[in-house]
Formats: C-alpha cells, sequence, structure tokens
C-alpha cells in the first residue's frame, strides 16, 4: 500500500439498493472509520465546516481518539457537509483506487439518507425542496413572492424564519414574472448563419429550476451568445434534477427524477441535439449522480455523455469550430468565483476559460467556497456559518475592485455577494453588490444584452 494515491479518484455506484447500506450499525462502523482516517490526515481542515467540527469533537475527547467521542456528535460533522465534493476531488489521498476507499460526501449522504427513513423528512424540508412546485407558484404570484422574501421585509422574513426555517437575513432568490420556457417562446433568437459553427450543433437547454423560475436573464443570455455562435437551441424543463432532494438523503426521488427527466430529453439527442444545462449543479447530477444512483439504467449513462455544463459547451465551441467575432473588452474585469459543482464534473475551469475568450479582460478567478450550499446556507442555524466559510473568497472579490463579480452557480454569485456586503460593512438591510453568471458577460461582451 502507498500513502496517499496517485491515480485519478474513482467514484463507485451508490449502493443504496443493497440491505447493507441501511443496516445502521454497518453506517456508524463505517463513519468511525472514515473519521478516524480524517483524524489522522487533515488535509481537509480548510474546506467546509464538517471538518473542523470533527476535529474538535476528537480533540476535545477524552483520548483525543476518536473511540471517545460521542456518537452523537457526529450528527453535528453531518449536517454541515453541503456535498460539494471538494474533498473527494481536491484534497483526500485516500479515494478509491486507493484500497482505503474513502468517499466523505457520499458517506454523508448516506448518513442522511438512513436517518431521513428513520425519522422522515419534514413538511418545510419537503417543501423547499420541491422546487418545481415552489417555481410554478412563485412565477404565478412574482410580486407579492419577491415582497414576501425581501431581506428588508422584517414582518414576513421572521414569519418565514419560524415556519419554513430561513434565516431572516438571507437573499433569497427572487421569482420572474414567467418561466424560461415561455419567455423563450415569446423572444425568439435569430441564428447567425455567419458563424463557423451554423450548421454543425444544435442543443437543448435544459433550463433547471433556478433559470427556469427564478433567472430567467441567463437562459436568454445563452439562446443569445449560442445563436450568434450559429446553434440552434430549445428550451425545456421537464422537472428539477433533485439535487434538492438528494441534499436531504432521499435518494428515490432522485431516481424517480432521473427517469422522468432522461425520458424527455432523450429524444432529443436522437435528432441531433447537444443536451446543455444551464447551471453545474444540474450538470453534475446528470452527468455523474444519476449514473451513480442507478448505475444498471444504459439510458442514464447515454444521457451523461451527451450532456454539456453551459461553460464546458460554448469552450468546445471556441476550440472545435471557432466563435463568431464581435467580442469587446469588460471594463474593470471579472472576479469569477469557481462554483463547486463545476469543479466537481472534473472538466477544468472552464468558465473562466470561457470567459478569457473576451479580449483585453482581466479573468481573476477565485478558488474559495462561496459558503452558500444551496437551501443550506439559508437555513437559520447554517447562515453565520455560510457566512463564515465564504468569508475568505469575499476577501479575495473585494480585493479586485471595479471587477465583476460572477460565479456559475447562480446562488453562490448571491451569496459571495451578500457576503462582501456584509464583510465591507455596506449591507444595513440592502443589496449593494450582486452576481451574475458568466454568459452572461460574454452577451454583453458581444453587445447581444445590456450592460458594461
Amino acid at each position: 500500500m502507498r500513502e496517499g494515491s496517485l491515480e485519478a479518484p474513482v467514484r463507485h455506484p451508490l449502493a443504496w439498493q443493497s440491505a447493507d447500506f441501511w443496516d445502521e450499525a454497518k453506517l456508524e462502523k463505517e463513519m468511525e472509520r472514515v473519521f478516524d482516517i480524517c483524524h489522522g490526515c487533515r488535509r481537509c481542515f480548510n474546506l467546509c465546516d464538517s471538518f473542523p467540527r470533527l476535529f474538535d469533537l476528537v480533540d476535545n475527547s477524552p483520548s483525543g481518539e476518536i473511540d471517545t467521542v460521542e456518537r452523537a456528535e457526529f450528527d453535528r460533522v453531518v449536517e454541515a457537509c453541503t456535498l460539494c465534493d471538494m474533498c473527494f476531488l481536491t484534497k483526500c489521498p485516500y479515494v478509491p483506487p486507493h484500497e482505503w476507499n474513502l468517499d466523505f460526501p457520499h458517506l454523508m449522504l448516506r448518513h442522511r439518507a438512513v436517518q431521513a427513513r428513520r425519522e422522515g423528512i419534514g413538511l418545510a424540508d419537503r417543501q423547499l425542496a420541491d422546487t418545481d412546485s415552489m417555481g410554478r407558484l412563485g412565477t404565478l404570484a412574482s410580486g407579492p413572492a419577491n415582497w414576501a422574501t425581501a431581506t428588508d421585509n422584517r414582518l414576513t422574513r421572521r414569519l418565514i424564519e419560524r415556519t419554513a426555517g430561513i434565516h431572516h437575513e438571507a437573499r433569497l432568490p427572487r421569482y420572474a414574472g414567467e418561466t424560461l420556457v415561455n419567455r423563450a417562446l415569446r423572444e425568439p433568437v435569430t441564428v447567425n448563419e455567419a458563424a463557423p459553427a451554423f450548421g454543425t450543433r444544435k442543443a437543448v437547454l435544459y433550463a433547471t429550476c433556478f433559470v427556469n423560475f427564478n433567472n430567467t436573464d441567463i437562459g436568454q443570455a445563452t439562446r443569445a451568445v449560442l445563436a450568434h455562435n450559429g446553434v440552434d437551441t430549445e428550451v425545456v424543463h421537464p422537472a428539477c434534477c433533485g439535487m434538492p432532494r438528494l441534499e436531504l438523503g432521499d435518494i428515490q426521488s432522485v431516481a424517480d427524477a432521473a427517469i422522468k427527466v432522461s425520458s424527455e430529453l432523450l429524444p432529443w439527442i436522437d435528432k441531433g441535439y447537444d443536451v446543455v444545462a444551464l447551471t453545474p449543479s444540474c450538470a453534475l447530477m446528470l452527468k455523474f449522480e444519476w449514473p451513480l444512483i442507478l448505475p444498471e439504467n444504459a439510458a442514464l449513462r447515454r444521457l451523461a455523455q451527451a450532456t454539456f455544463d453551459l461553460s464546458e459547451y460554448v469552450v468546445s465551441i471556441a476550440r472545435k469550430e471557432g466563435l463568431a467575432p464581435g467580442l469587446q473588452k469588460i471594463e474593470g474585469g471579472v472576479s469569477l468565483h469557481l462554483a463547486c459543482h463545476a469543479r466537481a464534473q472534473n472538466m477544468g475551469a472552464k468558465g473562466a476559460e470561457m470567459l478569457r475568450l473576451i479580449p483585453e479582460t482581466k479573468v481573476t478567478v477565485i478558488e474559495r467556497c462561496s459558503g452558500h450550499g444551496g437551501i443550506w446556507g439559508a437555513r437559520t442555524e447554517n447562515f453565520k456559518v455560510a457566512v463564515k466559510v465564504g468569508r475568505p473568497a469575499a476577501n479575495q472579490a473585494l480585493r479586485n475592485e471595479g471587477a465583476q463579480i460572477a460565479s456559475e452557480c447562480p446562488l453562490a454569485a448571491d451569496h459571495l455577494a451578500q457576503t462582501m456586503d456584509i464583510v465591507a460593512g455596506d449591507a444595513n438591510g440592502r443589496q449593494v453588490r450582486h452576481g451574475v453568471h458568466p454568459i452572461e458577460i460574454l452577451a454583453r461582451a458581444y453587445g447581444l444584452v445590456p450592460g458594461r
């Protein structure tokens, strides 16, 4: 056995259909084994809050080892995991094919799944994870919904905190007045027949819950950029990819979502379309998590092979066919946060590569966690921790004065902007800064959408 592993990480399928997966005694034994290895290594100390919590538990135990840590305290470690996968992909030297076979995020997921089966999932958590239902209601009543969720609406935000467990200071996504699917029908784009990629590609855009219901500007900027580069697009949103439910340990619901969404996306592949997911978390689900949850499903493997992350797709066009001319400098440059779920796709920093296609524009990469973790970072018990975790990234972004703040993960961009306000002392209940998706910056550089 070698110390550490020099091979590329290999992820094993999630054995959730095995009886051993649900055996609580075996789960506790595996957690003891993994936590003991983590305690002896500590390479991951500066990632999420799970590891500082674990190391504090060990250091404050009677023996200074895992054997005297109260097993009930393990829950505190699990609660802090955001399933970002950074420990597995960037830090841990003991992931497969190393014989110690560590997969910390999937172990945390297993714990949540067992806990969810034993205790059930609360009503508020189930509703928050049902992003399609929430999105449909939010777009139908976007005015009242956005009024109620604004951070300066102290009455409603305190009520939301008491009933749904969402911290009253956490900025929440606003709802659009219509879905991206409907907006795309109402605002057609013209494909540039002079572009190098014209006639070579067509793409179906998996809108994702966030872009379909919350920020349709990302979708329209994507359609504009791809059309300008000769790519014909269609927009669909069959259903949520299941990431919010995965975070709760509801694996069966994720498997059901995989079957539903894939059944509607596969016919587009048959017609020669590439599948492009508009947010990294959803791309990660289609490309990696679904095939690990249902490894025997050949249709999911086929979909995974045909799916692109958005930035990955634009970079692929630039490399293979070449981009249409017309990109202009972005004044002040860009501070680009590398989203964890983009990094977890193991495809390289495609968001940075895409923005560096813009001439004479400085792109500064922020390779630290924003702290948000999806719904996790907005919860009452987690918001302050989310700000603490995101503080190093916010400090780095603040040093890049004048630069636009961007992240491929819209929730990370918003949380990073809020943390910057908090760190700089500019918040005072107002939203001073805001983040954008890099595709919006590329669209501005082409002059396809308003903005500097």
